[in-house]
C-alpha cells in the first residue's frame, strides 16, 4: 500500500531551530501540529522524518509533503 501525502500547505514552514535539537517532521500531511508530527500517520505507510538541527538558524520545512529533500523544502510546491 502506497499512500499519497496530503498537502498541508503550498508554501514551506519557516522555523527557527536550535542546534542539536531533534524535530519530527510530518510526512503524511495530516498532523494538526504542522510541520511536525502528532501521530496522525498511524495506520498508514507514513512515518515522521527526524531532523537534527546542525546549527541554530531558520530552516524551511516542506509544507506540500512532496519534497525530494525531506524534511526541507526543495521548491516542489511551485509545480503543484
Amino acid at each position: 500500500m502506497t499512500d499519497t501525502p496530503e498537502i498541508a500547505q503550498t508554501v514551506p514552514f519557516p522555523v527557527e531551530v536550535t542546534e542539536g535539537k531533534a524535530y519530527l517532521w510530518c510526512a503524511c500531511g495530516k498532523s494538526a501540529r504542522q510541520p511536525f508530527c502528532d501521530g496522525s500517520h498511524k495506520g498508514s505507510d507514513f512515518a515522521p522524518v527526524k531532523y537534527t538541527a546542525p546549527a541554530t538558524q531558520k530552516v524551511f520545512f516542506c509544507g506540500c509533503k512532496h519534497t525530494g529533500t525531506a524534511p526541507l523544502c526543495d521548491g516542489t510546491h511551485s509545480g503543484l
